[in-house]
């Protein structure tokens, strides 16, 4: 099912086409989850969505197999005074959680449809959001009640910073996640189509 699979990218100058591809997916991979837990509810991720597509900086990549969309991730550059360390629920040196606004990328969303799982499509979108980024590290959030996840991106170089809740209604507890990115030669990828 992967040998056709291309990943492309986009910046928030394509938001209007992709906001409603981008919802169906999520519609789709956390359809259970949904239907009982308050945080995953479509109108609460579209918000989010709607909140990260407008940041300066947000990128995205989609995967498509001969041009069905199978997922995506996508994230944007904290910035100075972010609120994303505000959740922390381990004590940090202020030093690692100071933001610059060209620190850390935070990798808001990474989800593959159920087909397409576990073929090496999660770490192609991984790699062709983060490589590519001019931040010298990364950022993400994994729900401590799914320990495969967490090991999955230990496996990729992430170490785990500590506990974190969001400061949002109904929000779990997360591990945050860090990982160094490469060092490159500056430039930045693009949309592809």
């Amino acid at each position: 099912m992967t040998t056709g699979i291309e990943i492309r990218h986009y910046t928030t100058r394509h938001t209007p086409r992709l906001r409603p591809l981008l919802l169906d997916i999520y519609a789709e991979v956390y359809a259970k989850e949904a239907q009982s837990d308050p945080f995953c509810a479509l109108d609460r991720f579209a918000e989010g969505l709607d909140s990260w597509m407008t940041r300066p900086g947000w990128t995205c990549t989609v995967a498509y197999d001969h041009d069905q969309p199978v997922g995506y991730a996508y994230g944007a550059p904290l910035p100075p005074a972010s609120r994303w360390w505000s959740g922390l629920l381990t004590d940090t040196p202020a030093d690692t959680i100071t933001e610059t606004g060209t620190r850390t990328y935070a990798l808001s969303e990474l989800m593959v449809r159920a087909p397409w799982r576990k073929t090496g499509t999660a770490r192609r979108l991984h790699d062709a959001l983060l490589i590519p980024r001019p931040e010298q590290r990364a950022t993400l959030l994994v729900l401590q009640e799914h320990p495969k996840v967490r090991a999955l991106y230990e496996s990729w170089g992430w170490q785990t910073l500590g506990g974190l809740r969001p400061t949002l209604p109904a929000a779990p507890l997360f591990h945050a996640m860090l990982l160094d990115l490469p060092p490159h030669d500056g430039t930045v990828a693009t949309m592809s189509t």
